[in-house]
């Protein structure tokens, strides 16, 4: 992935602040992404749905509104229908780019402003809200004994999420006139839906809403045990899945591009969230996969560990070479699976250790063979389960070199 700072004008001419997350192969789609109210474009959340995306190759537009992160002017000079044009302004300046934008995506207030401004940027051709509100005047429950003090004195200083912000009169009123039930059923877009049960900042209700004031094509995803602002690594990495999966029905995307940038022979492996433990793994330049840690050593569960990734070697070619042997020989195998477990052992509770001091890796194989075998070819296919040749390069002594790649 990379990421590029871009500038563009806003509704009111102030310089609004943007990063472009890029593929590293070829853009399959373009997205742009609305951050949640009074979020910015750097919310947790924003980066890893933007980030799982580029690694599946979307690039994606994030920015902060009018007022807010790195963007110039005053936020208490904005509303709901600011935010609409901003979005707007957004669209215009990805096309100015030769990015146009096919999907729009929005969190909380952010999923009600790609509703709202889908009629207005043609190239969309799919929406997804995630923890929206089915009405804008949803934020102004949270505002309290704040919201008179708005209405009788013309503003207030108000605390949302430990900030406080100013809110004007006509702030609530944009929200209190911006109507969004006409907008979802006709945008004429295909949408996706997808909201915690237990969001205790915007309710399940709200998602019930929208969908049925949506026409078809529609889905709903429920993100389960996800708060509003989707904190929780992995939550944001199912919501990025999803939302690939989903759109290849709908923007009629290319087949994903196996990465040219390894070649034949190379295992690369590469950092998909600078916040947790997920790598991003292409094998000679056509298979994908993932490697993680567990929750309890901070990882999201998302792929193997790097040690079962070497359990997984050694049992897929201790299996291999169990059955070449047997298929030279004839012998009726039937059927062949491999057990591997890993561990670390004290060196002086390894009776075949060469060293004493420390700990050494240990690797169990529990060996099941089905067919009419007589003892002696089971204890003989045993014996060839340490011919494999990744059991050898375990056993043995490996050599790891290491240098830095060219800056290019």
């Amino acid at each position: 992935m990379r990421t590029e700072k871009l500038e563009f004008a806003g509704h009111s001419g102030e310089s609004l602040a943007a990063r472009l997350d890029r593929p590293d192969g070829r853009v399959r789609a373009v997205a742009l992404f609305a951050h949640c109210f009074t979020c910015s474009k750097d919310l947790r959340a924003a980066r890893r749905i933007a980030a799982r995306l580029s690694a599946l190759g979307f690039a994606v537009l994030r920015f902060d509104f009018t007022g807010l992160g790195h963007s110039e002017g005053e936020f208490a000079n904005t509303g709901f229908t600011s935010n609409v044009e901003d979005l707007v302004r957004a669209a215009r300046h990805l096309e100015g780019m030769g990015l146009t934008p096919s999907l729009l995506i929005g969190h909380s207030l952010g999923g009600a402003a790609v509703l709202k401004a889908a009629g207005e940027i043609a190239s969309a051709r799919a929406v997804v809200t995630i923890a929206a509100p089915s009405s804008p005047d949803h934020v102004l429950q949270h505002l309290g004994a704040d919201l008179e003090t708005i209405r009788q004195m013309g503003e207030a200083e108000v605390n949302l999420g430990g900030r406080s912000f100013t809110l004007t009169r006509q702030f609530v009123e944009d929200i209190e006139q911006s109507e969004l039930k006409a907008s979802i059923g006709n945008l004429r877009r295909a949408l996706l839906v997808l909201h915690g049960p237990r969001d205790e900042i915007v309710g399940i209700e709200n998602a019930s809403a929208i969908f049925l004031a949506a026409k078809h094509p529609k889905s709903f995803v429920t993100l389960d045990d996800a708060d509003h602002l989707l904190s929780e690594a992995g939550d944001a990495e199912y919501a990025a899945e999803v939302i690939a999966a989903w759109a290849q029905r709908y923007l009629d995307l290319p087949e994903e591009e196996k990465s040219v940038s390894a070649p034949e022979g190379v295992v690369r492996v590469s950092e998909a969230d600078p916040e947790g433990f997920r790598q991003d793994v292409v094998v000679d330049g056509r298979y994908q996969l993932s490697a993680d840690e567990p929750a309890d050593f901070g990882g999201t569960e998302t792929g193997p560990s790097p040690y079962q990734f070497l359990s997984t070697g050694l049992g897929a070619c201790t299996s291999m070479t169990i059955r070449m042997y047997a298929r030279r020989k004839g012998w009726p195998l039937t059927q062949v699976s491999v057990d591997v477990s890993h561990d670390k052992r004290h060196a002086e509770d390894c009776a075949d250790c060469e060293t004493r001091e420390g700990k050494i890796d240990v690797f169990t194989r529990v060996v099941r063979l089905e067919g009419d075998l007589s003892d002696e070819q089971r204890q003989r296919l045993l014996e060839i389960a340490d011919k494999c040749p990744v059991h050898r390069t375990l056993h043995a002594s490996s050599v790891i070199e290491t240098e830095l790649a060219d800056e290019a």
